[in-house]
């Protein structure tokens, strides 16, 4: 199974509903959205207070907490969604950038719930992630504009001359 690269705000479904699965570092996140737009629930475990100790993120480390953490979240996000499983349409997950270890995780477990499904594996840029997120808070900002993003050890500057096109 390949991960998706088509563009899924254009696709026509009738309440789409998309799990999403971000395990890029030290957190692991598992998100319900409708219809691209209405975040149903959004769950968020962090490492910070384990790593804190350590003075720095362990990647082992935090690979392995994402085993511990994967599966508790996406349950409290279905759970807080008032959804199964079998209610999705298709899965996105964070491929990149990102720890490698901790990446695995999280893609192992989406190609798994898509394949087990049969509903598409969306992959998802980590950091065009990060300037997408603020069309589901703010959805009356229209390109074109020009975001910044800072994340762990990337950093772009990226123009958006239209929501699909990012330079």
């Amino acid at each position: 199974m390949r991960i998706a690269q088509y563009d899924i705000r254009n696709t026509i479904y009738k309440q789409m509903l998309i799990l999403g699965i971000e395990t890029s570092c030290d957190e692991t996140a598992a998100a319900i959205v409708e219809d691209g737009k209405k975040i149903l629930s959004n769950v968020v475990i962090s490492q910070v207070n384990l790593h804190r100790k350590l003075q720095g993120i362990v990647p082992e480390i935090a690979s392995r907490r994402h085993l511990e953490t994967i599966l508790p979240a996406m349950k409290q996000a279905l759970q807080q969604a008032q959804l199964k499983l079998e209610n999705l349409d298709g899965v996105a997950v964070t491929y990149g950038p990102g720890l490698l270890g901790s990446l695995l995780i999280g893609l192992t477990v989406a190609k798994g719930i898509a394949y087990s499904l049969e509903i598409p594996l969306i992959g998802i840029n980590h950091l065009e992630a990060h300037l997408y997120a603020n069309f589901l808070l703010y959805p009356e900002v229209t390109p074109p504009l020009v975001g910044l993003i800072i994340s762990g050890g990337h950093t772009e500057l990226v123009y958006l001359s239209k929501r699909e096109n990012t330079k």
